[in-house]
């Protein structure tokens, strides 16, 4: 019988622009790039050089830690730019692709996590604690993946696993051969796919947002303890495993959802992984006469960035708001507000109910504040851990407090709720990035 967890604590933010079920194409690009810091703790070391020619499922760069796993193109075509940015740190290895796709083949046959080192897919996982690229020395006691997103404008993982049933089975099934498998479902979805899973174990999860994050999940399923590692997957990223067992070959391409109440038309697109985000943008954007901010990735946790950027690796979605820095208005706070979003009830808004959708655009609304411990967090925050008192430790660098509230169980994003509703203005996700970057080094 299927495991229900109900969650109470956290917080649905219902904004308008949501995307429609339709799946679009788009052009495929001239160039396609893959970024180092989209794997988190990776020391890059690149092994191509401009005017390369190279395969899907050629290395671009490894890790200099590990040889052995590699980063791998997702198009075949020339190396058009190795860019570098300061003290020659490298920001992308861009690949001008060819108009006939050719892909390298792999042996099936062999051990697993030496086919997923080789074609490239090893880099995908994430560990905790850390939350970083996974070490293929580590032996993970579990590897958990969460098939849904609760953030707000997120992609519907139902959506973009309809025709890929057999290749999702197919990753499982092969994770299946290096560790445990714990799957993530939402109360609210109905595909056999996911609910009939074989080869993992099932968990259903109901409750708002943060529930789709798979620290959340972990935290509830399989605490983890000091001294214990834990993989993690997205769930698209298990059909680019059951690809390459099927096929041979590695396929990066994916649906992703392109939202945001300054989006036209918000709907999904195949793409690749490392895709040009103008060719989705084009003619996209309302002209509405004022500035909006393009986020690679939810809302939540994603990262500004250009029309001239590129798909980050892990994203399922672009979102586009309004960026908010352009806009004067009168009495500022002071107004009754009817169609502002409020936690706390400041404004008239609440009176609307839950059903309205809300046009939010990314001012903070305020200046960064001491810290008020009202709580604030632990409403929105439904993991076995006391939030407030993890930051203020991790402020302080107190590396044994630390320890003792959890911080091997959590990863930034787990903190974006707490972020959004804290009335400090603290950049949350930024200081906890950084307390496990100085835990990391301290525990080498």
């Amino acid at each position: 019988m299927t495991k229900v967890i109900k969650l109470r604590k956290g917080l649905d933010v219902n904004l308008k622009g949501k995307p429609t079920d339709e799946i679009g194409q788009v052009k495929c690009p001239g160039e396609y790039a893959l970024q180092p810091d989209d794997f988190t703790g990776l020391k890059p070391k690149v092994v191509v050089k401009e005017g390369d020619k190279v395969l899907v499922g050629d290395a671009l760069f490894v890790d200099k830690l590990h040889p052995e796993v590699k980063f791998t193109s997702p198009v075949s075509g020339v190396v058009s730019l190795v860019e570098r940015g300061d003290r020659r740190k490298l920001l992308s290895v861009r690949v001008k692709c060819d108009e006939k796709q050719e892909a390298k083949s792999f042996d099936v046959k062999q051990d697993v996590k030496a086919l997923l080192m080789e074609s490239g897919l090893f880099g995908f996982f994430r560990s905790r604690p850390y939350d970083v690229v996974a070490n293929p020395e580590d032996a993970p006691k579990a590897i958990f993946i969460s098939a849904f997103n609760s953030m707000p404008l997120s992609q519907d993982f139902e959506i973009a696993l309809k025709g890929q049933e057999k290749e999702f089975q197919a990753g499982i099934s092969a994770l299946a051969k290096i560790a445990k498998v714990h799957l993530g479902v939402s109360a609210k979805q109905t595909s056999k796919a996911l609910l009939e899973a074989k080869d993992c174990e099932v968990t259903v999860f109901d409750g708002p947002a943060p529930a789709g994050n798979v620290g959340v999940q972990i935290n509830h399923v399989s605490p983890i303890n000091k001294g214990e590692v834990v993989w993690t997957l997205g769930a698209e990223e298990v059909i680019f495993v059951g690809r390459l067992m099927l096929t041979g070959k590695v396929d990066f391409t994916r649906i992703i959802a392109l939202a945001g109440s300054d989006v036209k038309f918000p709907k999904y697109y195949k793409v690749l992984v490392g895709q040009k985000l103008n060719t989705l943008l084009d003619g996209q954007i309302e002209d509405n006469g004022h500035h909006v901010r393009i986020i690679d990735g939810n809302v939540m946790t994603g990262l500004k960035t250009t029309e001239d950027g590129f798909l980050g690796a892990h994203k399922t979605e672009v979102n586009v708001i309004p960026e908010g820095d352009d806009n004067a208005e009168m009495l500022g706070w002071i107004m009754p507000r009817f169609k502002e979003f409020s936690t706390s009830r400041s404004y008239f808004s609440w009176l609307c109910g839950k059903k309205r959708e809300y046009t939010l655009d990314a001012r903070i609304k305020g200046g960064e504040r001491h810290m008020i411990m009202s709580g604030e967090y632990d409403r929105v925050f439904p993991m076995d851990i006391f939030a407030g008192y993890l930051v203020k430790a991790i402020i302080a660098g107190d590396i044994d407090r630390q320890e003792a509230l959890g911080i091997y169980e959590v990863a930034p994003e787990d903190f974006a709720i707490a972020e959004f509703v804290d009335s400090s203005k603290l950049e949350l996700q930024r200081i906890v990035r950084e307390g496990l970057d100085v835990l990391r080094k301290e525990n080498a």
